[in-house]
C-alpha cells in the first residue's frame, strides 16, 4: 500500500528493505554495520540486486522461528519507517501467536 504524497521510488525502497531482511534474517538496518565504510564487506549494498541497509526492513518468522516472508516500510523519515514497520510487526505476531 502506498500512502496519498508519498514519493514513487518509495515502493522500490520498500521492497530492497524486505528483500535485505529475508536475505541477512535480520532488521534492515543491522545490515549497515556490515557495509559502511571500514566495515567488514563495504559495498555490500550494491549485491543482491541492490540491498536497503537502514530502518524499514524486518524479516516475519514462522512459529519455528523459520523466516517466512518480511515486511518493508518507506515513505517518511527513517524513523517514521521503523515506527510504522514495528507496528506491523506487532500486527503479524499477535495474529500467528
Amino acid at each position: 500500500m502506498r500512502l496519498d504524497g508519498a514519493v514513487l521510488a518509495s515502493i522500490d525502497i520498500a521492497m530492497r528493505k524486505a528483500s535485505t531482511a529475508v536475505l541477512f534474517q535480520a532488521n534492515s538496518e543491522a545490515v549497515w554495520e556490515y557495509c559502511k565504510p571500514g566495515a567488514p564487506a563495504p559495498g555490500l549494498e550494491l549485491t543482491n540486486g541492490g540491498l536497503a541497509p537502514f530502518g524499514g526492513g524486518m524479516p516475519l518468522r514462522g512459529p519455528d522461528g523459520e523466516v517466512i516472508g518480511a515486511l518493508g516500510v518507506s515513505g517518511g523519515t527513517v524513523a517514521q519507517d521503523v515506527e510504522v514497520a514495528h507496528a506491523g510487526f506487532a500486527a503479524f505476531e499477535a495474529l500467528t501467536r
